[in-house]
């Protein structure tokens, strides 16, 4: 446990973790809002604190691991509007599609999922404190704001300081606020609103701000300080900024004592975006490639680093994961307990332990694929299954990884492959080249073995 260390984003630096209480681990990770399909770049802040969450089970913590859920928002509420429907109805239903996404992609559910909704009298009652404190203030138009220019510190997550952020900036009239980075913390209802989304306040009626969420879902389920808070490196500010001013200023002590954020994803080296043409849903990559193959990439780069997506770099994770199946098809694994101390372990260990170095113990796993190709240990074999298991990989059969799940149809591809052997036997070598560059086609590759017999897998 002791051997851990962090890159914390407040301290900008790699720290050696040291949890509030020994033995345990309480992490908080922003997840998402509810009014559409989840994209790529959802995909890699899940996995990522997905294996955050497994290698801090696997070093031996406890851990309260809480992922919320935002259901309430203008871009929810418009939809909805839109559809013509609930807002209950449009997030239940967006929440069910992203379980189904996450579980594709082999993503723990974490211990605790909140909705902002559930989580409102919470909400309120960080905002009296705040108010009481001096830090929170009524505007003219209703809502409820954070003094920015009051709280002391404010800026030392994103390194900004508040003369930079001032600069250019003017305060809009119509709303009130005495300095235009004061943030909202109640929004104050309109008559246009549905009735569903606006509650009752000392301030009148309204639904919360945006960042006054996360302060209350985490401090009810995991106390007003606790030892991780992750997102992505789009959150670092003004998301994450503000979390800490509200939290800080209602408790007045220290809020999280190690901050995370994970890299952006990129699309053939530009940013993903809408706007661009260049922004792929989860379901859409699933169409296409294999749900592991995808975790696979996701993870072969080190979390702090850009991801850059493209169907080249996804098709070289699929080649790569299949070589690692590969050994575990030729030599199949034992199933005792994995050992720490066998050196490659102990490699891959040290590897994670140094801020979560997925690419390094990758690395490891190929290091050991190419020894159990070697001695086709069953133990080493065991240990590479094994030590995959622990980052999420590796856990189907070979067998199901290099022919897939039943979407080829297997018995006209035996015909076929019977067809090859056939030419082939009758010297036509052309028509068994035909027959292997047709099955290629299809994303079927033929590898002959001794004795003319030929298997066939997944490209």
């Amino acid at each position: 446990m002791s051997d851990l260390t962090i890159y914390n984003t407040l301290a900008r630096d790699k720290q050696a973790f040291t949890p509030i209480e020994p033995g345990k681990v309480r992490m908080y990770v922003c997840g998402m809002t509810v009014y559409d399909y989840c994209h790529v770049g959802h995909a890699r802040m899940m996995t990522v604190f997905d294996i955050v969450y497994r290698w801090l089970k696997a070093s031996g913590y406890d851990v309260t691991y809480v992922r919320n859920i935002t259901d309430i928002d203008d871009k929810i509420i418009a939809r909805a509007v839109e559809n013509g429907e609930t807002i209950s109805q449009l997030t239940s239903r967006f929440i069910g599609y992203m379980h189904e996404d996450t579980e594709a992609l082999g993503i723990l559910r974490p211990d605790h999922e909140p909705r902002a909704t559930e989580f409102v009298p919470q909400m309120l009652g960080i905002i009296e404190k705040l108010e009481t404190n001096g830090l929170a203030y009524k505007a003219a138009d209703g809502d409820v704001n954070f003094s920015v220019r009051d709280f002391q510190g404010y800026g030392k997550l994103s390194g900004k300081s508040l003369d930079d952020l001032r600069a250019g900036e003017r305060v809009d009239v119509n709303t009130g606020k005495r300095d235009p980075l004061d943030f909202v913390l109640w929004k104050a209802s309109k008559e246009t609103e549905p009735e569903e989304v606006k509650w009752q306040s000392k301030w009148g009626s309204g639904r919360p701000g945006w960042h006054i969420e996360c302060s209350a879902m985490s401090s009810a389920l995991l106390g007003e300080r606790f030892d991780i808070h992750g997102g992505g490196a789009d959150l670092q500010f003004p998301h994450h900024e503000n979390e800490i001013a509200q939290s800080e200023g209602a408790c007045r002590h220290t809020f999280v004592n190690y901050w995370m954020h994970n890299g952006f994803v990129r699309v053939d080296d530009e940013k993903m975006s809408k706007s661009l043409g260049n922004f792929f849903t989860i379901r859409e990559v699933l169409d296409k490639y294999d749900p592991e193959v995808v975790r696979f990439f996701i993870i072969r780069a080190h979390y702090r680093s850009p991801l850059n997506y493209s169907d080249a770099h996804l098709d070289d994770a699929r080649g790569a994961l299949t070589r690692l199946y590969t050994a575990l098809k030729e030599t199949p694994a034992d199933d005792l307990p994995l050992d720490w101390n066998e050196a490659h372990a102990a490699r891959f260990a040290e590897a994670m332990n140094d801020d979560f170095n997925t690419p390094l113990a990758i690395s490891v796993l190929f290091e050991l694929a190419t020894e159990v190709n070697r001695s086709k240990s069953a133990r080493l074999a065991g240990q590479l299954k094994a030590l995959a298991g622990v980052i999420g990989l590796l856990q189907r059969s070979p067998q199901q990884f290099l022919q897939g799940d039943g979407e080829i149809d297997e018995v006209a591809v035996l015909a076929q492959i019977d067809a090859r052997i056939a030419a082939k036997k009758a010297k036509n070598f052309a028509e068994a080249d035909r027959i292997r560059a047709e099955l290629l086609a299809q994303g079927i590759v033929l590898e002959d073995k001794p004795g003319n017999v030929t298997e066939w897998r997944r490209a």
